[in-house]
């Protein structure tokens, strides 16, 4: 009998014929055997097909198939400790479904341009797959950690009436009448989530309009912004490591083949566990004096100074207390030192900056309006905002945890536009 199923699941099937729905990734023969390397967006696995085993219309539809051709294929699976998958396909029966033309992506070299022209083929490629697929089982981990503790998935709008750190960076659009943006964070609203359901996350696509070409930056990026109503800071930041190695640990058991195809050092990633280190803001501005950095105490760190800290440490490492006057205007102040507030940078090790930025939040009602006006805020667009400090405040906290940072970190990868199936960069909205 044969059975239908993917290259993924042969592993359940050895001995048994199967037919997969597969496209032809590359081939190669030696004279009376094709060897056929297949892909059906699962995995991939080859198929071997022996001329003296199959008639003559099983060899030439094998001879005919060209890079990425589309194809029913029936074959016996065994197991085959020489292959990637640790599975091979004695091929029994081919059904071409299409045959593809002068596919623009081959085997030779190609240009990142090139590349991003064809990114809708590009992530076909084992490479791209391998990236793609830790993206998800990344947000998964993300999404189990925080649905087993007890918090709510809650879905912040795209289009907003103001923005947290000001207006500067948005694309503003209209809604109907009135000015609109698109969201640079849910954080604001989260709060407000917090405040009903106790314990809260998003994860949601925001949106920059910075002119950055850095190897850091993408126009459009995901969010994870979980907020937690009665955490204060040091909680909240054992809430971010307990989250990240968490993570991590998961992609090192569930990814290993995907890991590998990225010939990823694991090394860096196992230490990602337990507690991560901490330095004060002040700290890092010395020790970054002390290795011949220009930077003056109430400067912000560009990816210089970020990747000189990181290599300092074997695992992520928190900056606390920024000054207040560089941070956004809901982060509360230190009550012991009020020029510097309650919060976090999460730099993460091999230079890739920063990939969680979190604080305490301002529960005073007083200190939150004195915030408006030296912000220049209008208080008429932030009045709900306002109110979860009059009706019922409480002390709470909450971070942001940028996906494709964290994609590009985990990955191993020289830039994040390959963390994203369609990534929007300063020159590209195609396609």
């Amino acid at each position: 009998m044969t059975v239908k199923s993917t290259i993924q699941e042969v592993k359940h099937h050895v001995g048994q014929t199967v037919r997969i729905g597969c496209w032809l990734h590359n081939k190669r023969s030696s004279g009376k055997i094709q060897f056929l390397q297949l892909r059906d967006g699962s995995g991939f696995i080859q198929g071997v097909v022996v001329k003296s085993e199959v008639g003559e219309d099983i060899w030439e539809a094998a001879k005919e198939l060209t890079q990425e051709s589309s194809l029913w294929v029936t074959g016996s699976v065994r197991e085959d400790d020489r292959s990637q998958s640790g599975y091979e396909l004695t091929i029994q029966g081919i059904e071409i479904i299409h045959i593809t033309q002068d596919y623009p992506i081959t085997p030779k070299e190609h240009g990142v341009d090139y590349l991003m022209d064809h990114r809708h083929l590009w992530i076909r490629s084992p490479r791209q797959r391998a990236v793609l697929v830790i993206r998800a089982e990344i947000i998964r981990a993300i999404q189990q950690f925080f649905d087993d503790r007890g918090f709510h998935l809650v879905d912040p709008p795209i289009l907003t009436p103001s923005s947290c750190e000001g207006t500067t960076n948005l694309f503003a659009t209209k809604y109907f009448d009135e000015d609109a943006y698109l969201t640079q964070s849910g954080q604001l609203y989260m709060e407000a989530a917090a405040m009903a359901l106790g314990k809260v996350y998003s994860f949601g696509p925001t949106f920059r309009a910075e002119k950055s070409k850095t190897r850091r930056h993408l126009i459009e990026f995901w969010m994870i912004e979980p907020e937690m109503a009665f955490v204060e800071h040091e909680e909240n930041l054992q809430v971010q490591e307990q989250m990240l190695s968490h993570v991590v640990q998961t992609i090192l058991t569930n990814c290993a083949k995907e890991l590998k195809v990225l010939e990823r050092d694991i090394t860096k990633l196992q230490n990602v566990q337990g507690d991560f280190p901490r330095i004060t803001y002040d700290e890092a501005i010395q020790f970054l004096q002390e290795q011949g950095h220009e930077i003056a105490w109430g400067e912000d760190f560009g990816a210089p100074h970020e990747t000189a800290i990181a290599e300092h440490y074997d695992k992520p490492v928190f900056i606390t207390h920024y000054p207040t006057e560089i941070k956004a205007f809901y982060m509360k102040p230190d009550p012991n030192r009020p020029e510097v507030v309650m919060c976090a940078d999460l730099i993460a090790p091999e230079g890739y900056g920063e990939i969680i930025g979190g604080s305490q939040r301002i529960d005073d009602p007083a200190l939150l309006e004195e915030r408006f006006k030296e912000h220049e805020l209008s208080m008429e667009a932030y009045q709900w905002y306002m109110d979860l400090r009059k009706y019922g405040t409480v002390p709470h906290s909450g971070f942001g945890l940028g996906l494709e940072r964290t994609v590009a970190w985990i990955c191993g990868l020289d830039h994040v536009r390959e963390t994203i199936p369609f990534p929007r960069l300063l020159n590209r909205l195609y396609p």
